[in-house]
């Protein structure tokens, strides 16, 4: 379907699409490529540096690899500079938290290959708990005109505020407990609804009995 719909995506001039099939179909991914003149994206489900080689050699544009999947800073770096040689532009991959989104910008400010980089401020799924919640000073990831300053401070540039932390960890452990009846448990012919659907598991699915309580 990605080459039939990308043709259609042209006149638009997008910067890029990204993930235009899933990595188990990587193999395919030529095909794609050779089928549009737009730049094609891959890469926040890709591993190490090994992982990203095939999809380099299939003529994509842009490599996303994410800090916290594919092994720190180190093999971000890493996979940056195997990108340059392959004259394919960087944009690290980072809907995460404020620890992830800071090493990310250590890397991203010391390539030569960077494009964008990639946070999540404000995006939808952050409503309630956004990543700068859990920063003692948020000021760091400032953003202006689509651009934010290199951090300067000692470490990653941050500071987390641990009381923060600790704070939404017993408000999320106290929901969740609440949220689980004591009576759900899960053959193993059932699939236990993903977590980030935010769906609770029905009263008493069950085909067989709860295990015994360990409680006095």
């Amino acid at each position: 379907m990605a080459r039939r719909v990308l043709p259609l995506l042209e006149p638009y001039l997008p910067l890029f699409v990204e993930e235009p099939l899933v990595p188990e179909a990587g193999a395919q991914l030529h095909r794609v490529v050779e089928s549009t003149s737009i730049p094609i994206a891959t890469g926040e489900r890709l591993y190490s540096r090994w992982e990203f080689r095939p999809a380099l050699d299939s003529g994509i544009a842009v490599v996303q690899p994410d800090v916290s999947h594919a092994g720190g800073i180190s093999e971000l770096r890493r996979i940056a500079a195997l990108a340059e040689a392959y004259d394919v532009a960087v944009a690290p991959h980072c809907p995460l938290g404020p620890i992830s989104l800071a090493a990310s910008l250590q890397v991203s400010f010391a390539i030569p290959n960077l494009l964008i980089q990639e946070q999540s401020l404000g995006i939808h799924y952050n409503e309630g708990s956004d990543l700068l919640d859990y920063l003692v000073d948020p000021a760091v990831f400032h953003y202006a005109d689509g651009h934010v300053a290199r951090p300067t401070r000692p470490g990653l540039g941050i500071e987390v505020d641990v009381r923060e932390v600790e704070r939404a960890s017993v408000s999320r452990s106290t929901t969740s407990a609440r949220a689980t009846p004591a009576c759900a448990t899960w053959p193993r012919s059932r699939s236990v609804p993903s977590r980030s659907t935010g769906a609770s598991p029905p009263d008493c699915l069950t085909t067989r009995p709860a295990p015994p309580s360990s409680a006095p």
